[in-house]
């Protein structure tokens, strides 16, 4: 049994993440911290978690929280987590961050990205990048992980097999997605307030959206050359998922049949990977850890749709992949 610790349990994420864990047979939740919330019942701070778990919110230094836990998902904001990982990591702690504090393997283009010095530059080098479908076998050896976005992980996973195979010019590549509400958190801002996005559908970051060379790092991990991708995301007024098209030019004739197969192919080994020949939907994938992708050839061009569950998938449910991979358990375990 492992001992766990979630900072920054009182949002979304951190929600979806203590309901798969605690049906997780090999998890057993020991701490859940936030320093707005410190005080409160768990329960109290997300109602649908009454009489599923009894504990209390606390605001713990990490030595404090090495004494009650082996492993810590972290769900605090942006910059946040590189402040405390060394601590934590020090003291023997393996770490899954949700934050994009250690996404990006470059701190100038972190700062460059989210308007601030990185933290902890010295410990990016040591990272692994949390997409099991990419990563698998550097996730079950690291001492930390982080946790794709939730558009970079719909993006990269419909396009990872073009890009592998060398099928697509990397230098032309277009990605709109649509996400909804949630994925902007819990805290309330004007553009998820109610009467501002419902029943309306916006674009939003055109050009300068942080998850951009998220997505252009790793697709060039799987590329002999950097890759340069256009990136609209599209806030929909629903409560969750994400839909997510990609356009690319091949660089030869291609078929729609081989193109199914080199999708199958590729994903074979990943369980939350769903190849298939419909157009999925959004709530195809809702509450589930599935990505479902299908493609299309249109005038010469690939066109992949991948949908996921932006909390789950994009966030919790990747999460506990990670987990499972990092202590030697079944992928599946815990969904």
């Amino acid at each position: 049994m492992t001992r766990v610790a979630i900072l920054g349990a009182s949002g979304y994420t951190a929600l979806e993440l203590i309901k798969l864990l605690l049906r997780h047979p090999e998890v057993e939740i020991s701490v859940a911290t936030s320093r707005q919330e410190e005080g409160v019942p768990l329960s109290a701070v997300h109602p649908s978690l009454t009489g599923r778990i009894d504990l209390g919110i606390e605001h713990l230094a990490p030595e404090r929280i090495a004494e009650r836990a082996d492993c810590v998902f972290s769900c605090l904001p942006h910059g946040v987590t590189a402040s405390v990982a060394g601590p934590l990591l020090e003291t023997g702690l393996r770490l899954i961050d949700f934050s994009a504090d250690y996404r990006l393997d470059d701190p100038e283009a972190y700062a460059e990205w989210y308007g601030q010095q990185h933290p902890d530059p010295q410990r990016l080098p040591q990272v692994v990048y949390g997409l099991p479908e990419l990563f698998k076998d550097d996730i079950r050896t690291a001492d930390i992980v982080a946790n794709p976005g939730c558009y970079p992980t719909s993006a990269i996973l419909g396009l990872a097999p073009l890009v592998d195979s060398g099928t697509i010019d990397i230098e032309e590549i277009i990605i709109d997605s649509r996400s909804g509400v949630s994925g902007a958190g819990r805290n309330p801002k004007l553009t998820t307030h109610y009467p501002e996005c419902n029943e309306s559908l916006s674009a939003y970051s055109i050009g300068r959206h942080r998850h951009t060379p998220e997505i252009e790092l790793v697709l060039s991990k799987k590329s002999d050359k950097p890759v340069g991708v256009i990136f609209t995301p599209h806030l929909v007024p629903m409560d969750r998922g994400i839909l997510t098209t990609t356009y690319s030019r091949p660089l030869r004739s291609v078929e729609e049949a081989d193109l199914f197969e080199l999708f199958h192919n590729f994903y074979a080994p990943h369980p939350f990977v769903r190849v298939v020949k419909h157009l999925p939907a959004t709530k195809d994938a809702a509450n589930t850890n599935f990505c479902d992708i299908t493609l299309r050839v249109v005038k010469g061009r690939i066109v992949t749709i991948s949908c996921l569950d932006n909390l789950i998938k994009g966030a919790a449910g990747a999460a506990v992949q990670n987990f499972n991979l990092m202590y030697g358990h079944s992928e599946t375990m815990g969904f």
